[in-house]
C-alpha cells in the first residue's frame, strides 16, 4: 500500500472513531437525561449565595463520591474538585461548573421553583438561580457519570471543578475562580487545558455559540471623587462645585470610547452606576463620589482606557478648579473571558460532530463578565454557550439573565452534557 493511500487509511480510521465515540457519547447521554434534569431542579429548588453553597457542595459532592472520584472538598470555601484517572498517559481536561445563586426573588410558577431565602449583606433576601448555575452544575455531574462510565477510552486524567462566588463574594470576603487558582486547583495533577460552559436563554435549544478571541469582556470597577468647594445654591460663584464637575467627568468619560479607541477591533463600554453627593437642594456639596464600570475585550483597549480615564478625570477637575481622587480597579476585576485561538480550532470539529454544522454558531461577544477568566490567564480554555430557549419563544420574548422571571428549557441540558464529554475525549486522542 502506498504511504498516500495509508495517510488516507489513517484519517479515515480517526474520523471513524470519533464518530463511533460521539455516538456512544450521545448514547449515554440520552440514557442519564432525567437524572440530570432531576439533579437540575433539586439545584433550582435549593439555591445558595456565593461562598455559602454548603447543601450544594454536600449534593455535587455525594454524587462525585457515588462514581468513585477521588474528591476535594472545602476549596475556596465551598468548592469541590474531583479527579478521574484513566490510568493511562495523557493530559489532564479540566471541566468547570459554577454553583451560586442570585438575591431575586423567582416569579415563574415551576414545580420546582425557588422560595429559598438567605442573609446577604445584613439583610434577609429571596435567592434564585436567576442565570442558569443550577444547569451548569446538572450538566457537569452528567459529564461526570459519562465520562467514568468511559474511562477505558480516555487518555490521562480529568479534573471536575465546582465553582462558588462566580457572581461574586460578599462584601469583606474573597472567592471564586481567583481563589480557586491561588489555593492550587489547577495543580496537581497539572491542568493542560480547561473547558466551560454558559446556558444561554436567548439562544435556542440544540444550538452552541462559540467565539475566538475575547468572547465576555474584563470588568474593572472605578470610583471617582470629586472635592469641591461647599457653598450656598443662591452663590454658586462662591463654591467649586463638584456636581458640576461630576456631570462633565460622565460625559467625559464616553469620549474616552467613541474617540480614542479603535471600535472596528472590539467594543468597549465606560458605564456610571452610582453617584452621591449633597444632600439639600439649597447647598452646593463639599463633594460627590461616583463608581462605575469598564468593559473592555481586548488588552489594548484596557490598557489604553486605565491610562486615559484618570488623564480624562483629572484634567477635567483642573479645568473646574476641582480635585479628582480615582480608585481604579476599585475592589475587584476580571480579566478577558479570552478563547486560546488554536485551542479553539482544535475543538470545533468536535462543536460540530456533537451539535451538527447548521448549529454551530460563531457569535460576537459580550460585555458581561466571568470569572472562568482567571482559568485561562493560567492554561488555555475554551468557553462557549449553549442554548436554553424554548423553540416556541421568540428571542425578544426570552426573559434576560439575573432578573426573576429567568428560565430555561431542561432539554437543553443535554447537549452541553454531550459538548463537555466529546471535547474532553477528543483533546485527549489529539495529543500525542
Amino acid at each position: 500500500m502506498g504511504r498516500k493511500m495509508k495517510s488516507i487509511t489513517l484519517i479515515l480510521f480517526v474520523c471513524l472513531s470519533f464518530a463511533v465515540i460521539a455516538d456512544d457519547v450521545a448514547t449515554r447521554a440520552d440514557s442519564i437525561e432525567s437524572k440530570v434534569i432531576a439533579w437540575r431542579h433539586h439545584l433550582h429548588e435549593n439555591p445558595e449565595l456565593s461562598n455559602r453553597e454548603f447543601e450544594t457542595a454536600k449534593y455535587v459532592e455525594k454524587h462525585l463520591r457515588s462514581l468513585g472520584l477521588d474528591v476535594q472538598t472545602g476549596v475556596a470555601i465551598t468548592g469541590v474538585v474531583a479527579v478521574l484517572d484513566s490510568g493511562k498517559p495523557g493530559p489532564t481536561v479540566a471541566l468547570r461548573a459554577d454553583m451560586d445563586g442570585l438575591p431575586v426573588k423567582e416569579v415563574n410558577d415551576l414545580p420546582f421553583k425557588s422560595t429559598k431565602t438567605a442573609e446577604f449583606e445584613g439583610n434577609t433576601v429571596p435567592v434564585m438561580h436567576a442565570c442558569g448555575h443550577d444547569t451548569h452544575m446538572a450538566m457537569l455531574m452528567g459529564a461526570a457519570e459519562i465520562l467514568t462510565g468511559m474511562k477505558d477510552q480516555l487518555k490521562g486524567k480529568v479534573k471536575f471543578i465546582f465553582q462558588p462566588a462566580e457572581e461574586g463574594a460578599p462584601r469583606g470576603e474573597r472567592g471564586g475562580a481567583e481563589v480557586m487558582v491561588e489555593e492550587g486547583v489547577l495543580k496537581n495533577p497539572d491542568v493542560d487545558v480547561i473547558f466551560g460552559l454558559h446556558i444561554s436563554a436567548n439562544t435556542d435549544v440544540g444550538k452552541v455559540r462559540y467565539r475566538h478571541g475575547g468572547i465576555m469582556a474584563a470588568v474593572d470597577p472605578f470610583k471617582i471623587v470629586i472635592k469641591g468647594k461647599q457653598a450656598h445654591g443662591a452663590y454658586p460663584w462662591k463654591s467649586v462645585d463638584p456636581i458640576t464637575t461630576s456631570a462633565q467627568v460622565i460625559m467625559g468619560l464616553q469620549t474616552i470610547v467613541s474617540r480614542e479607541l479603535r471600535l472596528l477591533d472590539d467594543a468597549a463600554v465606560i458605564s456610571i452606576g452610582s453617584i452621591h453627593g449633597g444632600n439639600r437642594s439649597n447647598i452646593i456639596p463639599m463633594d460627590v463620589t461616583m463608581v462605575g464600570t469598564i468593559r473592555t475585550l481586548n488588552e489594548d483597549a484596557r490598557e489604553h482606557i486605565y491610562e486615559a480615564l484618570p488623564r480624562k478625570v483629572k484634567g477635567i477637575a483642573d479645568s473646574m478648579r476641582a480635585e479628582a481622587e480615582i480608585t481604579l480597579p476599585l475592589d475587584y476585576n476580571y480579566p478577558i473571558t479570552f478563547n486560546d485561538h488554536a485551542l479553539m480550532d482544535k475543538m470545533l470539529p468536535s462543536l460540530v460532530r456533537t451539535a451538527g454544522q447548521e448549529n454551530v454558531i460563531n457569535s460576537k461577544a459580550v460585555t458581561g463578565a466571568e470569572d472562568f477568566s482567571f482559568f485561562q490567564k493560567e492554561v488555555p480554555g475554551v468557553y462557549l454557550w449553549v442554548g436554553g430557549k424554548p423553540l416556541d419563544v421568540s428571542e425578544a420574548d426570552s426573559p434576560a439573565h439575573h432578573t426573576p422571571e429567568f428560565i430555561v428549557d431542561d432539554s437543553g441540558m443535554k447537549l452541553g452534557v454531550k459538548l463537555l464529554s466529546n471535547m474532553t475525549i477528543d483533546y485527549m486522542n489529539s495529543v500525542e
